[in-house]
Parts: structure tokens; sequence; C-alpha cells
């Protein structure tokens, strides 16, 4: 096979695997648990949870910036709490939880969380720099418009399977909690609460 055959199998693999991403995320009303971890991982009110001694590390997601000022990684934010929101423009529930995802990020910006978007399947960012500035987001995203970083998640851990879908990442690492609808500031506060309050 090829070199150019082989990077064109694999395009439409990522391609492919972020459209059912997007499909099943604006037409999903709640998650499910196990992910192959039955009894690690526990699901009530649409969030899915892992106990701290069986939590599955986050992939090194990285990427260029939204607005364009550069490389962002969720390894820059190593030691804290961090809230990983899988977005797109042109997602209705996106827009439904984006001004309580905001106001969540600056309650909890003081107590060591770091918000940070993951922006798929926008083939324009200006489309999706114009959602932040129409919602007041102020916390970076990456933009990843054809899925490879989503598709970093490991299969069997708290991995998105959705559209939107929020990701509490603890301060070690780990994946710890997981909503895969659009999420209320009052539910968004019940995933990060508990990962804020472990040991430090």
């Amino acid at each position: 096979m090829s070199g150019t055959t082989h990077r064109r199998l694999r395009l439409a693999a990522v391609l492919g695997a972020a459209s059912v991403l997007a499909l099943a995320g604006c037409s999903s009303s709640g998650s499910t648990s196990g992910d192959g971890q039955t009894g690690f991982i526990t699901g009530k009110g649409g969030i899915d949870t892992a106990a701290a001694g069986h939590r599955t590390p986050a992939p090194d997601i990285s990427g260029t910036g939204l607005d364009g000022s550069g490389t962002l990684a969720l390894a820059d934010y190593k030691g804290k709490v961090v809230v990983l929101n899988i977005w797109g423009s042109w997602c209705n529930p996106c827009r439904a939880e984006a001004k309580g995802l905001q106001e969540v990020a600056q309650k909890y910006a003081d107590q060591g969380v770091q918000f940070l978007g993951i922006n798929t399947r926008d083939t324009d960012p200006a489309n999706a720099v114009s959602f932040e500035k129409n919602f007041g987001i102020t916390y970076p995203s990456i933009y990843d418009p054809d899925g490879t970083q989503i598709l970093k998640f490991p299969k069997g851990s708290l991995n998105p399977q959705s559209i939107p879908t929020t990701i509490v990442v603890d301060r070690e690492g780990r994946l710890a909690a997981r909503s895969m609808h659009a999420i209320s500031a009052e539910d968004l506060e019940s995933m990060i609460k508990p990962v804020v309050a472990e040991p430090k």
C-alpha cells in the first residue's frame, strides 16, 4: 500500500468517526455506564464517574488554539482539575449549555480548575469564534475540525461518544467524570466539586 493511499484511508476513518460522534451527540439524551469497567464506573443522572483508584490517564490532547494564537495542550494544566468540553458551533445542545459552562468556569477559576474546549466539525473556525463571542466564552479551545484529538481517548474509559461531551480530568491527569449531553451549571458543579475536594 502506498503512503498516499494509507494517508487517505486514515483520513477517511477519522472523518467517519467524527461524523458518528456528531450524529450521536445532538440526538443523545443521556449516557451509559460500564465502558468495560463494570464496578469501577458508576452513572447517575446522565453523569458517569470513576473512583480515584480506577481512573484511566487522559490522552495527550493538544492542538492549535481556536483563536490561532498558538498551541494549547492538556499537559499545560498539570496539577489542576481540567474540565474538557467537546463542542461545535453547529450543535444546538452546545448552545444550550454554553452560558452555564462559562458561569462555572468563572466560579471555579480561583480553585485550581481550568476549562479547555475542543471544537470539532467546524470547517471554518470563524463560526466557532463567533459562537464564543456570542456566549461570552473566555476559556480557550483547541481547534479540532476532523476529530483527531477526540479519537485519542482510549476505549473502555470515560471517553467522549457524543457531542457535546464534558469530561473532568483530575489533578493527576486522569479521567474522573463525564457527561454526554448538554449539561446544566448545577450538574457540572456536581461533577467538579468531588474532584476539587480530593487530596492534593
